[in-house]
Order: structure tokens, then sequence, then C-alpha cells
């Protein structure tokens, strides 16, 4: 058994500035990623981000993956394996991986979860027919292997993600023929659904997908409308001729590894689902086992890499470690942090984080 002071399980933005802030302490770090590459999200990311300076605004999201690797660089306390799955977390803080064929134990003092988020789904008429992607694997094709999904397709939620990829389709010369959007506003900022309006492309709102249509492959999607009670309208259906359909319907955060040692979990509909319960500290309900970024609630990747840092500064300091600047920097990312929560979109997760903090007083 190969023994750690500190394991970060995800090599995210959270992840990799858990990693930068704990390895410049000094203590023995392992990052541990499932991808071939480390970034997360990011690396299939090319549009600029918001925010300010120190959150890489105007910057691209495969340009800040390339930096938050870039500072995880050259420390020889840290230790980095990629293409490696954890595959088991135990309450004595054993974490096992599974890496191709060889499979590892290792013992930690201290953990950091910081597994990110997977696509929710929706359930339709044959919703299993080719041609049918969620928005990341679309990101994944097009941005990654410059490949497109196809010639003409309808996108399935208007929120950040979906506008910002049907504006990279359209980019790429694919006819974005329709945003589909089940509530009666728009989910994601206005200067993105803006930006797809001028080009033409219709969101239509109170409405969503019925059934897919096609024999080995997607061609028809039909579309109805809905009532204030989220009902299909009778006699409201529109077929639309396609030969791809992207879902974006938003994110769940993967907890699931936190279940294997019973970290206490409730379910925070403003946060994206089921959640850790953690603390202020982004501790959860088992000593030194701490959760940041998506895992933890679904927000932005600028509030995920602010949450990192800080786990990062928290977590050492639990093994009786201090970062040289500790007090400076935990003021500094935790402002960072309340600055990106400010506005119309960070009330959801304002609400999400005082029922967590309510379901922590009952822990």
């Amino acid at each position: 058994m190969i023994k750690k002071d500190l394991i970060i399980i995800g090599g995210g933005p959270s992840g990799l500035c858990a990693a930068k802030v704990a390895a410049e302490v000094g203590v023995d770090v392992l990052l541990v990623d499932r991808s071939f590459e480390l970034g997360g999200q990011l690396v299939k990311q090319t549009h600029k981000f918001f925010g300010s300076k120190n959150q890489y605004a105007k910057m691209r999201g495969f340009d800040i993956a390339k930096k938050l690797i870039s500072d995880v660089d050259g420390f020889p306390n840290l230790e980095i394996k990629t293409n490696t799955t954890v595959v088991g977390l135990y309450s004595d803080y054993v974490v096992t991986t599974l890496e191709e064929e060889i499979y590892t134990k290792y013992k930690a003092k201290a953990i950091i979860v910081a597994t990110g988020a997977s696509e929710k789904f929706l359930a339709f008429e044959n919703n299993d027919l080719p041609g049918i992607y969620g928005a990341g694997a679309v990101q994944t094709l097009m941005n990654l292997y410059g490949v497109i999904p196809g010639q003409e397709i309808v996108m399935i939620g208007s929120g950040n993600i979906g506008l910002i990829v049907s504006y990279q389709l359209l980019q790429a010369g694919v006819k974005v023929k329709a945003i589909v959007e089940a509530a009666k506003t728009i989910g994601g900022y206005k200067v993105h659904a803006s930006k797809i309006r001028r080009l033409g492309v219709p969101i239509l709102t109170s409405t969503t997908v019925k059934r897919a249509i096609g024999t080995d492959k997607i061609e028809q999607v039909e579309l109805v409308k809905l009532d204030q009670n989220w009902q299909e309208i009778e006699g409201t259906s529109e077929f639309i001729s396609l030969d791809a359909l992207c879902i974006s319907v938003g994110l769940s955060p993967m907890h699931q590894l936190l279940s294997m040692v019973n970290a206490k979990t409730k379910y925070i509909n403003e946060l994206g689902g089921f959640v850790p319960v953690v603390n202020e500290r982004y501790e959860s309900t088992v000593k030194n086992i701490f959760v940041c970024g998506d895992a933890v609630g679904i927000e932005e990747a600028s509030s995920a890499m602010m949450e990192g840092y800080l786990t990062g500064l928290y977590a050492v300091e639990a093994l009786n470690k201090n970062h040289p600047e500790q007090e400076k920097l935990l003021k500094v990312y935790q402002a960072e942090l309340a600055l990106l929560r400010e506005g119309p979109f960070g009330i959801k997760t304002k609400v999400g984080l005082e029922k967590l903090r309510e379901e922590l007083k009952n822990a």
C-alpha cells in the first residue's frame, strides 16, 4: 500500500487548483484523473470566460486548462496519475485505483473529492436513436477532434451550455434549426441568447421534445408546447427534420464515491441534485474528506476554481500544515467566490447553500 498525505480525486479546474496550493505547502500529494489529460471540461471549451482577471476573464477554456496544468508542473511532491480510475473510497482513507489493468491501493491522511458532474438526460420516445448526443459529447467531437455531429441539428436546453454549443455549431457551419426550452424563459445569459437570435435561430420556450423519429438514426423530432403546469398542450405538435439532436438540460453532481464512506448527502434542486453535506470548510460529514467544484453543487468553472483553492488550503490545514500566505489567500479566494455569486444567476446557488447549511445543523 502506498501512503500519501493528500489524495485529490479529479483533475478538472477545482482539483488542479486544490493541488497547486497543497503542493506549494510541501505535503505529499497524489492527483488522480480518469481522463487521458488534465483539465476536465475546460479542454473542450473554446469560448471566452467572464469575470475578473483573477478568474481568467477573456481567456478561452482550453487556454485556462493549459494555465492550470502549468501551475502544477514541476512539484517534486506532487504525483499525477491520468487515465486512472478511482474504483474505491473507504472510511479508513484507503483509495483504490485502476490504471489499465493495474490495481493499486493508496492510504491518505486527507482526501479531496473533485469529481465534477455528469450530464442529465431526457426521457422521451426513441431517445436511444443514433444521432442523439449530450452537449458534452458534441463539444468533444467538435473542439477536440474536429468532427461535426450532423448538418442540421436541434438543441434541447437554453442554459449557457446549450447556447454556447449552439453558437459553436453555427461557427462550424452546422444549421441549428431551433433551440428548445421547456421553461417560460431562457436559462442562460442574455448576451449568448442575443448572439444566437441575431443569427436567425429561433428559441422556442414552453416547448419540449415528445419523441424522436427514425429507423437506423434520427430523422425527425416532434416538439410540443407546454402549459403552465408543464403538461403537453394537445394539438401543438411540430415536426422538424434533422440529422442530429443535442440534449443540454443540466448537470448532476458526481457524489457517488462519497456514498462509499457513508458521507451524508441531500437532494438540493438548486445545486443540481444529490450533493454531499459539507461545512464552511468544504469538509464532508466524514472527517478529513473534503469536496469541491461541481461535485458539491453545479456552478461555473470560475467558481469551481475558487472552491478548489479554498479546499486545498483547508485540507492542508487539517494536516497541521499552513500555506505561507494562508490567511491572505483564504480572504482573497473567499472574496472572489462571493463576487462570482452576486447577481441574478447566483441567487439559486445561494438558496441551495443555505439549504445545505440547514441540513448540516441536523447532521
